[in-house]
């Protein structure tokens, strides 16, 4: 323990004269939060609408007004024929038009089903999906208020939204972005370490001392786990404060499970350099090591059930896939430590993994 904690002392000697290493590990993750939280956001509002009333009824204002009211969809243009709802697409000045065709109030009056049709622009399928919903819902209460046809109910559902009761995507999206920015300046921090050091000619200096291979490791490991620590505690309050992410669980389980996750990504750096002679490759592969997987493969951004099988399976060497599990469940349903053993093993697994590797490799060197 001796040589680890001189190792260790050595390279927090190292972090405080190289403030860009410093920024990078606190201050950087924050800013990054504020950069991607305001703008990875799946909620869609103001949609620009242009309608096209053929109907020129009550009824048929009534509709256009309760889209107007609805928060959702800015009504850009009235437009009479439909080559210039179709331009008005073509150039992006509306995502959708409503058409109410003629005879829509008549239709209304003689309790018979009324048609109105939506063009939506699908250039970009999820926006496109998500104005399809909230037609849907934005219809179906102008219908109710305006006397249209109802439908026979057989059986009533009352729904519930348990965790997230307002569908807000940034509290499914602001934990995927804490291990995407956690992963990234991990690995990236020791990945550049020891490199550093090899470029320097001061890596064979801390060889030839008296230290051995799993003391070097760890003292090189432990400042990078203080600071990436501190830092990641910085975005998950930055994130809490700004973005209102819950916080229903433990602040000691939170720091836990974040531990272990970032002493694997820590050795997945160490790793790295052992492979990487020059800072300019071992920044490359940490990005690749450290990006795509935790972007792609962690359940981030698209859900892992709705890959192909065999691609599932590669996704169980993703530590950030647990280590979201893990951060979901404690900040949105309070689960306790005692109840994450299977994302907490797997990413004490990875981490043992991680480090083992980069210390057989620093031996052989």
């Amino acid at each position: 323990m001796t040589g680890a904690w001189a190792v260790a002392i050595k390279e927090l000697r190292q972090i405080r004269r190289d403030r860009r290493t410093l920024v990078i590990l606190v201050f950087l993750p924050t800013f990054f939060l504020f950069l991607y939280g305001y703008a990875l956001n799946f909620d869609v509002r103001h949609v620009a609408i242009a309608v096209e009333d053929r109907d020129l009824s009550a009824a048929s204002r009534a509709v256009v007004a309760a889209f107007e009211r609805s928060g959702y969809f800015d009504v850009v243009a009235d437009v009479g024929r439909a080559e210039e709802a179709s331009a008005l697409i073509d150039r992006g000045t509306a995502r959708a038009v409503i058409v109410i065709p003629a005879g829509f109030s008549r239709d209304l009056r003689e309790r018979r089903p009324a048609a109105l049709q939506v063009l939506i622009d699908g250039d970009n399928a999820t926006t496109a999906t998500t104005v399809l919903g909230y037609v849907d819902a934005v219809i179906a209460d102008a219908s109710a208020r305006v006397g249209g046809p109802r439908p026979v109910t057989v059986a009533a559902v009352e729904p519930r939204i348990w965790y997230n009761p307002e569908l807000r995507s940034t509290v499914f999206l602001v934990p995927g972005l804490i291990a995407f920015i956690s992963m990234i300046t991990a690995v990236v921090s020791t990945a550049l370490s020891i490199v550093r050091e090899k470029e320097r000619g001061t890596m064979e200096q801390v060889r030839m001392a008296p230290v051995s291979t799993l003391a070097f490791v760890l003292g090189k490991t432990v400042p990078y786990l203080v600071m990436s620590q501190i830092g990641a505690a910085a975005i998950l309050v930055a994130a809490m404060y700004f973005f209102d992410l819950p916080m229903r669980g433990s602040w000691i389980a939170l720091m836990a499970v974040l531990a272990v996750f970032l002493l694997g990504a820590l050795g997945t750096g160490l790793a790295i350099s052992t492979i990487a002679d020059t800072q300019q490759v071992a920044f490359q592969a940490a990005a690749l090591v450290a990006m795509l997987p935790t972007l792609i493969l962690s359940g981030f951004i698209f859900p892992i059930a709705s890959m192909p099988l065999s691609l599932q399976y590669v996704t169980a060497i993703v530590p950030a896939r647990y280590f979201l599990t893990a951060l979901r469940g404690i900040v949105l349903k309070g689960r306790e430590l005692s109840t994450l053993g299977e994302p907490l093993g797997a990413l004490a697994l990875y981490a043992a993994v991680a480090l083992g590797v980069s210390a057989l490799r620093l031996r052989r060197q």
